[in-house]
């Protein structure tokens, strides 16, 4: 029976809602973590020592869209994904297509292109999250943003109406 009162105070600690939701840590640090690799034209490259390309700008779209700062983060492949997964990287930005395996480790924005279908990951089990990334997506497909950003890097590319 002594246990009971400390067990009581640990019991909210091992609920599954007793992590922080996404968009709360966003919003608390006031930038969005954008990974990405920063090496592959037109998606993300370094240009008179800038980083650019599309991912780059829809990355920076996205974040003003939440209200954040964007903080571009230049990584490898073999820490994009992982990165995100661990939380160290909000977002991974970087032509990334929604296949079965990856939908077993991450949630997914709504898709931002259609050839092949692209879409956005991050931490499973962020709601809130999820509903911000796809109203912004959606707005910034609803100005024509997102069609005057593919024009302007992809060419032939099309967002998904």
């Amino acid at each position: 029976m002594r246990f009971l009162p400390g067990l009581m105070l640990l019991l909210p600690l091992a609920s599954p809602f007793a992590h922080a939701e996404l968009m709360d840590d966003v919003n608390d640090r006031g930038e969005l973590r954008i990974a990405l690799e920063g090496n592959l034209p037109p998606f993300s490259f370094k240009q008179d020592g800038r980083l650019t390309g599309f991912d780059v700008e829809l990355g920076e779209m996205l974040a003003q869209e939440l209200e954040v700062h964007s903080s571009l983060l230049v990584t490898d492949s073999a820490d994009l994904l992982s990165g995100v997964e661990s939380g160290k990287y909000d977002v991974a930005i970087n032509h990334i297509a929604l296949t079965p395996e990856l939908q077993d480790r991450f949630d997914f924005s709504e898709p931002y292109l259609t050839s092949p279908e692209l879409a956005i990951p991050f931490q499973k089990d962020n709601p809130a999250f999820q509903g911000s990334l796809d109203k912004a997506l959606q707005r910034i497909k609803a100005d024509g943003r997102l069609a005057a950003l593919s024009e302007k890097w992809l060419e032939a590319e099309t967002p998904p109406q």
